[in-house]
């Protein structure tokens, strides 16, 4: 299996949101990733890659044979396309559940069943946490590969986290967590202050999706 940098995770976590949510963009242009990567939702942490950066994390990627140069598109500007899993001779076969579950820790990092069925809205379609947690035993041994775990859980917190297991790098970032304990007052307001910050997610979402379409239409003429 492979291992990937924290920021190529970061790279093909977008490649696999956008192939979903934006199909009419996809395969993406450098600067199409580049805004991707940096998008101020969905996205923990918040990056800001120069299209250098980003050229140089396409480049390793490439030679890892995980992207590759669409040959289809306009000589002018390079469009890429991901390997990452789904291909004819790949190793990683996915459902719609398991990709979105990969794509949103990719993107965000450790997260919990509850977070993930919030935040993998517009990628699958989960009935429920159960149905979340389903999907999360399926990738802890699929086809013999492990490719996420669960943490122990935090103190003052619910629900333990899940992490994906594609970087070496996870464990470093979980030691810069801060972890903040939370009395019983609070859990009670965690449901409803959830699901407000989700629908802001949402909404932001819509508005950078509508950015990157008139990017993409911009870079076309």
């Amino acid at each position: 299996m492979i291992t990937l940098s924290a920021n190529q995770c970061r790279i093909i976590g977008v490649m696999l949101e956008k192939e979903i949510t934006t199909p009419e963009q996809y395969p993406l242009s450098l600067n199409g990733i580049t805004l991707g990567c940096n998008q101020k939702s969905n996205r923990e942490p918040v990056t800001n890659f120069s299209e250098s950066d980003v050229q140089n994390l396409v480049d390793e990627l490439v030679e890892m044979n995980q992207l590759m140069v669409d040959r289809k598109a306009s000589v002018r500007v390079n469009k890429y396309f991901h390997r990452f899993c789904d291909t004819e001779f790949g190793h990683l076969k996915f459902t719609r559940q398991q990709k979105a579950v990969i794509c949103v820790l990719l993107l965000r990092g450790p997260q919990t069943p509850g977070e993930l069925r919030t935040r993998t809205n517009r990628l699958a379609d989960f009935t429920d946490v159960s149905e979340v947690e389903t999907t999360l035993h399926q990738l802890q041994n699929l086809n013999s590969k492990i490719l996420v775990k669960k943490l122990a859980r935090e103190p003052g917190k619910r629900d333990s986290r899940y992490v994906h297991l594609l970087s070496d790098t996870h464990e470093n970032q979980l030691a810069d967590t801060n972890i903040v304990d939370i009395d019983d007052s609070s859990s009670e307001n965690q449901p409803c202050l959830e699901q407000r910050v989700a629908d802001l997610e949402r909404q932001v979402t819509v508005l950078s999706e509508q950015v990157s379409c008139l990017t993409a239409l911009l870079e076309n003429k």
